[in-house]
């Protein structure tokens, strides 16, 4: 597999000029101020699963427009709080899986809340269990351009609010330090957590790993893979819709909310991916305003650093929290 992108020497000064709407924040500060008003109180039950090792729950919070979202809370059996706890975004396509499947993080000692994405899990893995009730516009198959006409119809709206929400719900569970709340996710899951780390001001940490979602205007012109190939097969349908699904996407580009993050951040990058440029990645890491670090995987793909990466991630969130 060649490498996919620029040399790495000029991967590290890349950083582009990305269009911000000049209502980015009071876009987000009105998003948010809607789904908070229409939230109600968090749900915790216990899971249904043959794992006993961990303490494993089934939570049920408010997200966009107080619409019920599901994420597994995992953390170790019998500990002692308040613990600190990492919130984990899924790739494309996937869900939360099954009670049980993910316990790394509170082998660790954390409190692990793994949020299932709103109308995906079907892609791969083992299954989801939040719907997305809202209809779209004409849109080519997947997640991509549903809603691309308006931001406010945007299908990633509704995601990124409800990685904001799940935040404030971890944060009135009990056993949990909520001042030390930090986010993670591959590939779309990593964008969240940009978008996340750009919306919630006192996160401890953030580690995208592979990011998705960022620098849009480049990664729908030269990824050759998919997902970002479904907005290039919008747009040689729609062929007049360039302008508006440009702006649209800009109030939801990882380089945005890269700029307004202010917790430490740990990155990661695969200098032979296809599916998320190393451009993209790069042009979110260069403009994030907080310290931040990346580890770089030359020989890899969209795979990334796997357990090579979880081993640094948690090594490096040890030293901050």
């Amino acid at each position: 597999m060649p490498f996919t992108d620029l040399p790495l020497d000029l991967l590290r000064e890349y950083r582009p000029e990305v269009a911000e709407p000049a209502d980015f924040d009071a876009f987000w500060e009105r998003t948010l101020a809607e789904s908070r008003a229409q939230g109600t109180e968090a749900v915790l039950t216990p899971a249904t699963t043959p794992v006993t090792a961990f303490r494993i729950d089934d939570l049920t919070f408010s997200g966009f427009g107080g619409e019920p979202v599901k994420a597994w809370v995992t953390r170790p059996r019998d500990a002692e709080g308040p613990l600190p706890v990492v919130v984990e975004y899924v790739g494309y396509g996937g869900g939360r899986g099954l009670a049980g499947e993910r316990t790394l993080w509170a082998s660790a000692g954390y409190v692990h809340v793994l949020m299932d994405t709103r109308g995906q899990g079907s892609a791969w893995g083992s299954g989801g269990d939040t719907p997305d009730p809202h209809g779209s516009g004409p849109a080519a198959p997947g997640f991509m351009s549903k809603g691309l006409h308006d931001p406010d119809e945007y299908y990633y709206r509704r995601v990124f609010t409800d990685g904001v929400r799940l935040i404030d719900a971890v944060k009135t569970l009990e056993g949990v330090d909520p001042t030390r709340i930090a986010v993670t996710g591959g590939s779309q899951g990593g964008g969240i957590s940009i978008a996340v780390a750009g919306l919630v001001p006192d996160l401890l940490g953030v580690m995208p790993d592979v990011p998705f979602l960022c620098h849009f205007r480049r990664a729908v012109e030269a990824t050759p893979e998919a997902p970002f190939t479904e907005l290039a097969r919008y747009l040689s349908v729609h062929r007049d819709a360039e302008a508006t699904v440009f702006e649209t996407l800009s109030y939801f580009d990882g380089v945005n909310f890269a700029r307004r993050a202010t917790a430490p951040a740990l990155f990661s990058v695969a200098l032979m991916d296809p599916v998320v440029l190393p451009s993209t990645v790069y042009a979110a890491f260069n403009h994030y305003t907080a310290e931040a670090s990346m580890e770089v995987y030359p020989y890899n793909g969209h795979e990334g650093g796997q357990m090579h990466q979880w081993v640094k991630q948690a090594d490096w969130l040890a030293g901050v929290r």
